[in-house]
C-alpha cells in the first residue's frame, strides 16, 4: 500500500457569497461532527471496494479526508485556500479520474487536485473548476477526470462509461425547474421577457420556435407559465432576478468586478433608476446646455435627499457605488469622463470623427462599399412600395474631388451606412410611441489621405398611404447657419439609428444570444476530457449567466433596454427580425469583410485580403487577431484529429455539431450553409469562427460603449421629434438656438443617465479577466503540444500588441484616432482592469 499525497485548492463559499457569511461557521460546526469532505481515486479493477457504473466495474480507493479543514488558512490568492490530502493506494493503474463528497452545510469551488507522486506516473492534475454542492443535492456522486484530452474511441476503457455517464448528468431529463445545485444543461425559447399577468402591455412575442421570430435557444430553467398565456415563462420578481437559473458552474463567483455586476444591473432598476428620475423630475428631464451635460462628468449632480438615496447608501456596497457613481456623501455623483470629450470636447461634432467612428468606433461592422447609385432597397415591392434612395447625382458630385458619380463607384470609393431596409418595416409602429425615428441611408467618400467624409444623409419615413414607398428627404454638410443644424440634426438621426442596431444586432443578438447555444451544447455532448471541449471552454466563461441577467432587467419587456434604446417594446423582436439575415459561416472576419465589400480576396496579400479602406482599423486589427486565432485552432485541431476520418467517426463531436444546428440554433435548422463537419479544415474553420465572436468580435463591440456612447450627444440612443420644417416655429426655434433644439431631440436626461450607469458597468474589466491568449490554468491540459502551440499563440498576440501600438502612433493613419484622438484600442488584447477602452477576454462575459 502507498500513501499518495495530494493537494487540493479549492475556494470556500463564504468568500464568494456577501450574503452567507454564515456558511464557514456551519462547516466548521460539521467537520466536529464528524461530517468531512472525502476523496476517493478510481482506476479500473475487479477486487475490493468495487464501484459500479453502469456494466462497467471500476476500482475505488479508500476515502480520505481534506485535512485541517477547521485550522487551515493558508490563501494561495485573495481566495483561494489548498488542503492537504494523503490517499492509500496500491493500483499499478494512474488514477484517471476521482470521487469527490461534500458533507459539509455549504457548497465550495473546487478548482484543482494535484497527485504530487504517483508510483510510476509522477505529477497527476486534475482541473475541476466546479461547485461541488452538499452530497444531499445529487443523485449521482460528482466525479472529476484527470487533465489529459481524449477522443471517444481513444479513452481508457476505465473512464468510458464514466464519461457518458457525466454527459448524461448534464443533459437532465427536461423536466421540472431546475435548482441552483442542477447541473443541467438544456434549451428554451425566449419566452420569458414579457409578464402578461402583470399587465397586458407588458406581453411580448414568444422569440425562437416559429417562423415569424425565429431566433437561438437560451438555457432552460423549467419555471412554471404564466396564468394568462401557457407559452410564456413566469419571471421572477426583481427582488429575485440574481437567482435566475443557470448552471452553478456558469454563474459570476470570482474574484472580479462581475461579482458585483448582477447586483450592480439590479441596483441601476432597484435604486439609481428610481433617483434619476426623481432628479430629472425636479429638471424637467432635459439637458439645457452642453454646459448642463459636462457637469455629469466634471461638477457632479445631486441626487435628491430622500428614502431612496438612503436606500442607495444602504443597500449598494460602496466598492460597487464608486464603479456605478463617484458620489460623496452628500449625494453628489458624479461619472467619468469619456475619452471621446477628453481632449477635445467638441471634436465628436466634426463630420470626420462622424465618419471615422464608422471604421473604427462601437459599431465598426456596418459599414459597406456602394455597389449601385443611387442605393436600392431589398424591401418587397407589394408590400411596402418603392424603396429605393431618392439621393441623385446633383446632391453629391461637388463633393467627389471631381469625380463623376460613376467614376467614383468604378474607383471603390463610395461607401454607405445603411439602416434603411432594417428600420422601414417598423416606423409606423415606433413612430406611434414617443419615440420619433428615420430610416436612414449615409453615403461617404473615400478622401486621397485614406478618411472618409459624409456626402448626403436621407431620411426616410413610409408614406401616409400603404404600399406608396416611402418619403424621403436628403440633407448634405453644412456648418453654419440653419443649414449647419439641420446637417447635425442629420447626422443624430442617423447615430440613434446606429445605436440602436449596434445595442441590438451588432452586441446582443450577433455575440451574446449566438454564443449561448455553443455553450449548452458543448456541455451536453461533448465531454470535459473531449479535446474540443478543452479548447472551447474558456470562451463559454460567464455567458449564460449574463446573458440571464439581461432576460431579467436588461433586455426584458419593460427592462433597461427598452427604456433607452429608441425601438422600445420592439427592441427584441426586431432582433429577432434580423437573425433571419444571420448566417454563421458569415460571421468569419474575411467573410464578413468581403461581403460587405471592405475587402477583396488577394491570394498575394499577407491575410489573402486586400482592403479597399488601407486604414480601417478594425479590420486591420482584426485580420491580425483572426489569423492569430486561426493558426492556434489548427495546430491544436491537427494534433488530435490527422485525418478527416477520425472527424467523421468522432462520435461526440458530430452529436454536438448536429445538435448545435438542429436545437440550439433550430430555428435555422434547414439553411444548406451550415458546414457538414465532416474534415478537419471544418472543424477548424468552425472553432476559428467561434472563438472570434465571443472574443474578439465582442470586445470589438462592447468596451467601447463608454469611450464613445458614455457622451450621449455622441451616440444618441432616441429621438423624440422629427427634423423641423420650414415656416414652422420649431424651424424658427431652431435659427435661434440650434444646440436647445439639438438637445431636446435626442435622448432626454432620465435616459441618458441611464444609459451611462449601464454602459459604465458594462464596459469594464474585471480584476480577474481571463483575455484571449490566456488560460485561468497552466495546467489545463497534459499534451505537451497543445500547450507549446497556446504559447506561440500568446506570443502572437503579443506582438500584435506591440503594432497596434506602432500603428497608433504613425500620424499618416489618421482614422486610428481621428479628431477625437482616441487611439483604437478595441482589439489590443490585454488590458488593466477598469474602464480602459482596451482588451479582449476569451468570453462574452459581459
Amino acid at each position: 500500500m502507498k500513501t499518495i499525497i495530494g493537494k487540493v485548492v479549492l475556494v470556500k463559499k463564504n468568500l464568494l457569497d456577501i450574503n452567507d457569511l454564515s456558511s464557514s461557521v456551519l462547516d466548521r460546526v460539521h467537520e466536529l461532527l464528524g461530517k468531512n469532505v472525502t476523496l476517493q481515486l478510481i482506476s479500473a479493477h475487479h477486487p475490493d471496494h468495487q464501484f459500479s457504473v453502469g456494466e462497467a466495474l471500476y476500482k475505488v480507493g479508500k476515502p480520505a479526508l481534506l485535512e485541517d479543514w477547521i485550522t487551515t488558512i493558508t490563501p494561495l490568492t485573495v481566495r483561494e485556500t489548498s488542503y492537504k490530502v494523503s490517499f492509500e493506494w496500491d493500483e499499478v493503474q494512474k488514477p484517471g479520474a476521482f470521487i469527490v463528497q461534500n458533507y459539509h452545510h455549504s457548497e465550495f469551488y473546487l478548482k484543482t487536485l494535484t497527485l504530487e507522486d504517483v508510483p510510476g506516473h509522477g505529477q497527476l492534475h486534475f482541473v475541476c473548476n466546479s461547485w461541488v454542492y452538499p452530497a444531499k443535492r445529487y443523485k449521482r456522486d460528482r466525479v472529476f477526470f484527470t487533465n489529459k484530452a481524449y477522443l471517444p474511441g481513444e479513452t481508457p476503457e476505465f473512464l468510458r462509461s464514466l464519461r457518458d455517464e457525466e454527459l448524461e448528468i448534464l443533459r437532465g431529463d427536461g423536466s421540472g425547474m431546475l435548482e441552483e445545485w442542477d447541473r443541467v444543461y438544456d434549451y428554451a425559447f425566449y419566452n420569458d421577457l414579457g409578464d402578461p399577468d402583470k399587465d397586458v402591455d407588458d406581453a411580448r412575442p414568444v422569440l425562437g420556435g416559429s417562423s415569424e421570430y425565429p431566433y437561438p435557444r437560451r438555457g432552460r430553467t423549467g419555471r412554471p407559465p404564466t396564468k394568462s398565456d401557457p407559452r410564456t415563462e413566469s419571471r421572477l420578481p426583481l427582488v429575485m432576478s440574481l437567482n435566475i437559473y443557470v448552471p452553478r458552474d456558469e454563474r459570476f463567483g470570482h474574484l472580479k468586478l462581475s461579482d458585483f455586476l448582477g447586483y450592480g444591473l439590479k441596483s441601476i432598476v432597484q435604486f439609481l433608476a428610481p433617483e434619476f428620475e426623481a432628479l430629472c423630475d425636479s429638471t424637467h428631464n432635459e439637458f439645457d446646455s452642453f454646459e448642463d451635460i459636462m457637469k455629469v462628468y466634471e461638477g457632479g449632480f445631486k441626487l435628491p435627499e430622500g428614502p431612496l438615496l438612503d436606500r442607495i447608501r444602504d443597500n449598494i456596497p460602496l466598492e460597487l457605488l464608486k464603479v456605478l457613481l463617484d458620489m460623496d456623501s452628500s449625494g453628489v455623483a458624479k461619472f467619468p469622463k469619456p475619452q471621446v470629450i477628453k481632449e477635445d470636447k467638441s471634436a465628436w461634432r466634426t463630420d470626420e470623427e462622424f465618419a471615422k467612428e464608422m471604421l473604427a468606433g462601437v459599431n465598426p461592422v456596418k459599414i459597406r462599399l456602394l455597389k449601385e447609385f443611387p442605393p436600392t432597397s431589398k424591401l418587397d415591392v407589394q408590400v411596402y412600395g418603392n424603396q429605393n434612395s431618392s439621393i441623385k447625382s446633383h446632391h453629391v458630385e461637388k463633393s467627389l474631388h471631381g469625380l463623376k458619380v460613376d467614376e467614383a463607384l468604378v474607383a471603390n470609393r463610395l461607401f454607405i451606412l445603411d439602416h434603411h431596409d432594417t428600420l422601414m418595416p417598423y416606423l409606423r409602429r415606433i413612430n406611434a410611441t414617443e419615440n420619433k425615428i428615420y430610416a436612414s441611408r449615409t453615403l461617404l467618400f473615400l478622401k486621397d489621405d485614406g478618411t472618409l467624409k459624409p456626402l448626403a444623409i436621407e431620411l426616410s419615413l413610409p408614406h401616409p398611404g400603404d404600399n406608396l414607398g416611402a418619403v424621403s428627404n436628403v440633407y448634405t454638410p453644412a456648418e453654419n447657419g440653419v443649414e449647419g443644424a439641420i446637417w447635425q440634426l442629420a447626422k443624430a438621426y442617423v447615430a440613434v439609428n446606429d445605436s440602436g442596431i449596434h445595442q441590438l444586432i451588432s452586441h446582443w443578438l450577433n455575440t451574446h444570444a449566438v454564443v449561448e447555444p455553443f455553450v449548452i451544447a458543448t456541455n451536453r455532448q461533448l465531454s470535459v476530457i473531449h479535446p474540443i471541449h478543452k479548447l472551447l471552454h474558456p470562451h463559454f466563461r460567464d455567458t449564460m449567466n449574463i446573458n440571464a441577467l439581461a432576460r431579467q432587467i436588461l433586455i426584458n419587456g419593460g427592462g433597461i433596454l427598452e427604456k433607452t434604446v429608441f425601438p422600445g417594446k420592439y427592441s427584441m423582436e426586431l432582433s429577432s427580425v434580423l437573425y433571419k439575415d444571420w448566417v454563421f459561416p458569415d460571421q468569419a472576419l474575411p467573410t464578413d469583410l468581403v461581403k460587405r465589400g471592405m475587402a477583396v480576396e488577394d491570394s498575394s496579400s499577407r491575410h489573402g485580403l486586400s482592403l479597399l479602406i488601407k486604414d480601417y482599423p478594425y479590420a486591420v486589427d482584426g485580420l491580425e487577431i483572426w489569423s492569430a486565432i486561426k493558426s492556434w485552432v489548427e495546430d491544436y485541431c491537427q494534433f488530435y484529429y490527422t485525418n478527416d476520418d477520425m472527424i467523421k467517426n468522432d462520435t461526440e463531436l458530430q452529436s454536438w455539431w448536429k445538435e448545435l444546428v438542429k436545437k440550439g440554433h433550430g430555428d435555422k435548422k434547414h439553411e444548406s450553409w451550415w458546414p457538414e463537419m465532416n474534415s478537419c479544415q471544418d472543424l477548424i474553420d468552425t472553432c476559428t469562427t467561434f472563438i472570434w465572436i465571443a472574443s474578439a468580435l465582442h470586445a470589438a463591440v462592447n468596451y467601447g460603449q463608454y469611450t464613445y456612447a458614455g457622451y450621449s450627444p455622441n451616440r444618441p440612443t432616441l429621438s423624440r421629434r422629427f427634423m423641423p420644417k420650414p415656416n414652422t416655429p420649431e424651424y424658427d426655434e431652431l435659427k435661434e438656438n440650434p444646440d436647445k433644439v439639438f438637445l431636446k431631440t435626442i435622448t432626454p436626461q432620465l435616459q441618458s443617465l441611464l444609459g451611462i450607469a449601464l454602459i459604465e458597468l458594462l464596459s469594464r474589466h474585471s480584476s480577474d479577466e481571463v483575455y484571449l491568449g490566456q488560460r485561468e490554468c497552466a495546467e489545463w491540459t497534459l499534451d505537451a503540444e497543445p500547450l507549446n502551440a497556446f504559447q506561440k499563440f500568446g506570443t502572437k498576440l503579443k506582438e500584435i500588441e506591440e503594432r497596434i501600438v506602432a500603428m497608433n502612433n504613425d500620424q499618416r493613419l489618421k482614422n486610428r484616432r481621428g479628431p477625437a484622438k482616441v487611439p483604437y484600442t478595441l482589439l489590443y488584447p490585454s488590458s488593466e482592469e477598469g474602464l480602459t477602452g482596451k482588451g479582449i477576454p476569451n468570453s462574452t462575459a459581459i
